[in-house]
């Protein structure tokens, strides 16, 4: 077989590693927002999915060669989080990325640097008689359900300086949001040419999936609790809803604008906003002749208008 020469960029790892650590460090917030009851949780469950992307190109052989006596196997990849999981003695999503990024670079020199992507996974604790009085109910500290749709993200990238582990990038995000305003939005003087068939609407319900991402002008920020400016995605999602509540929007641009701006303003640490909204607007079915408020809604046609907004701190 010819030869050629070929520049290589390397990258492997292990997706999507479970982890359900019971008992992690209790989370306490010290700042509140007015938008949020968010103080904490207890974390007596802390659950996550983990994906684990190592860069490195003293890897190559295994490529080239078929020689694997540097490659540190996936399998053990996902042993090492698992254990890794069990001494973690913090209380974040961040936090715990960054646990496992220090501790990988620490223990397999041949990593050279890292990307680990970690998804929540929610359960919410149960309902239950209150055992204080015997009256009204309480969370379930034994209990959880679990739930299937909005949860925290969050992405941490290391590397090595001076044999130290140092972070070069970070994303967090609040994902899979799907919100309906029933009234109190509009969609009206848009540009209109023969294509157009939409007709305007001075009050629409409004059905958005909505994905956001933040980061954070100083990283330790979100890593290092005791600066007291870390930012929980419980916040950051209630002051979301709260402005698709209160704000009665010309458009999901308008909506989302707002949203970022008020963000900006309640965390100063953060450095950027980022949104990814769908507009999964319903089909009026039916309407009651008697009062207009009534109506029968149905899913629409699949093709979904997609909107974009990145909002970047000023200096």
């Amino acid at each position: 077989m010819s030869e050629i020469n070929a520049a290589s960029t390397i990258r492997y790892g292990k997706g999507h590693v479970t982890i359900y650590r019971t008992y992690a460090r209790p989370l306490t917030v010290a700042r509140r927002v007015p938008e949020s009851e968010f103080s904490g949780r207890a974390n007596i469950l802390f659950a996550v999915d983990v994906d684990v992307h190592v860069y490195g190109d003293n890897f190559l052989p295994a490529y080239t060669e078929g020689d694997n006596s540097e490659v540190v196997a996936t399998d053990t990849m996902k042993n090492f989080i698992h254990a890794q999981a069990l001494t973690y003695d913090g209380s974040t999503l961040e936090g715990f990325l960054a646990f496992l990024g220090r501790q990988f670079l620490q223990t397999y020199p041949q990593m050279q640097a890292l990307k680990l992507e970690g998804r929540e996974q929610p359960f919410v604790a149960a309902r239950v008689p209150s055992k204080a009085d015997g009256e009204g109910f309480a969370d379930s500290t034994v209990l959880f359900g679990r739930r299937h749709d909005d949860h925290a993200t969050a992405t941490i990238e290391m590397t090595r300086e001076g044999g130290a582990a140092v972070v070069t990038g970070h994303s967090c995000g609040h994902v899979g949001l799907e919100l309906i305003k029933v009234t109190g939005s509009s969609f009206i003087s848009f540009l209109r040419d023969a294509h157009t068939t939409l007709p305007e609407r001075v009050d629409r319900p409004l059905f958005i999936y909505l994905d956001l991402h933040w980061t954070y002008q100083d990283v330790r920020d979100a890593l290092e609790l005791d600066r007291e400016a870390y930012v929980p995605a419980e916040q950051v999602r209630d002051v979301v809803q709260v402005v698709f509540h209160q704000f009665n929007s010309k458009s999901i641009q308008h909506l989302v604008h707002e949203m970022g701006t008020r963000l900006l303003e309640r965390f100063p640490e953060l450095a950027t906003v980022s949104f990814e909204a769908q507009n999964r607007l319903w089909d009026t079915g039916a309407a009651s002749e008697a009062d207009e408020k009534i109506k029968v809604y149905c899913d629409p046609r699949p093709p979904y208008g997609m909107i974009y907004l990145t909002l970047s701190r000023g200096e």
